[in-house]
């Protein structure tokens, strides 16, 4: 599968569930429910994938580590935000990954990107800083620091990851790479419920269909852009899937009437679109 058709149907699954989840209620907690599934759902199939035809040494163990890690503090950092701050706000600043990767990855890992390529990159997180700036109010400030820290998380584990490919020959191995990261996130989920409200299960569960198709979802889109990440740098892989935010948001103002600070959101939404194509062309 070309890296194109990859990033395409990972975008389709990103919609999938972010229209989903918007309408699922916050004390669920909804990401709790959705690892859970994937977990049943995906990773006993992509472990034996993994543990059978990987190419294992001490690197893929060691990035293997690094993206489990920085997995769970991604997870942990995104809850802590979504309880301080709407949706609108936070997942754009974390979905800003994309400057820093490719900050890191210049800096530290000798992956070299023409100036079109961070052209286009730093005109597509403007964007996504305009449209959080359109849901943001005067309390929002707490959540910052935990949306900053799940975008560095992104970072880190986006590098892994495409170090990882290298190691990794099949689709399913990827399934399984990720797999371990999410098993992590979700027991760090777990405990934090537990230690702050005495459950070991969510007081209320989200639908069945919600459950399976974010289970599917969530663990599939990321290994499809991981197998782009073979062919592209790890900043171009992450930036392009932001096209979901693009059709999610367009979506949710023509189809779902949502019109609230509609065109500040269209004016970011056209900012990152200019980007993306900026970035095509390279």
């Amino acid at each position: 599968m070309s890296a194109a058709w990859a990033l395409t149907l990972s975008v389709a699954m990103h919609v999938t569930w972010n229209l989903m989840a918007r309408y699922l209620p916050r004390e669920a907690n909804p990401l709790w429910w959705v690892l859970l599934a994937h977990g049943v759902l995906l990773a006993p199939w992509g472990w034996w994938s993994l543990f059978s035809h990987a190419h294992w040494d001490a690197g893929l163990l060691a990035l293997l580590l690094v993206s489990a890690t920085a997995n769970t503090v991604y997870f942990i950092g995104l809850a802590r935000a979504y309880e301080r701050a709407p949706v609108a706000l936070v997942y754009p600043l974390v979905r800003s990954s994309p400057l820093l990767i490719a900050l890191w990855g210049s800096a530290f890992f000798g992956q070299t990107l023409p100036a079109i390529a961070w052209l286009g990159i730093g005109i597509s997180v403007l964007g996504l800083w305009v449209m959080a700036s359109s849901a943001r109010q005067g309390s929002d400030r707490q959540a910052l620091p935990w949306a900053v820290l799940a975008m560095v998380a992104t970072s880190v584990y986006s590098l892994s990851d495409k170090a990882a490919t290298q190691h990794i020959p099949d689709f399913m191995g990827l399934v399984g790479f990720i797999s371990v990261g999410y098993a992590s996130a979700w027991a760090a989920l777990t405990w934090r419920m537990f230690r702050h409200q005495r459950l070991w299960v969510p007081a209320r569960r989200i639908g069945w269909l919600p459950m399976l198709v974010g289970g599917l979802c969530i663990g599939l889109a990321y290994a499809l852009v991981m197998h782009a990440m073979r062919s592209l740098t790890a900043a171009e892989a992450v930036s392009f899937t932001n096209a979901g935010i693009v059709l999610a948001t367009a979506l949710s103002m023509l189809v779902f009437k949502e019109t609230q600070h509609w065109r500040m959101r269209a004016f970011g939404v056209g900012i990152i679109v200019c980007g993306l194509l900026i970035l095509a062309a390279n």
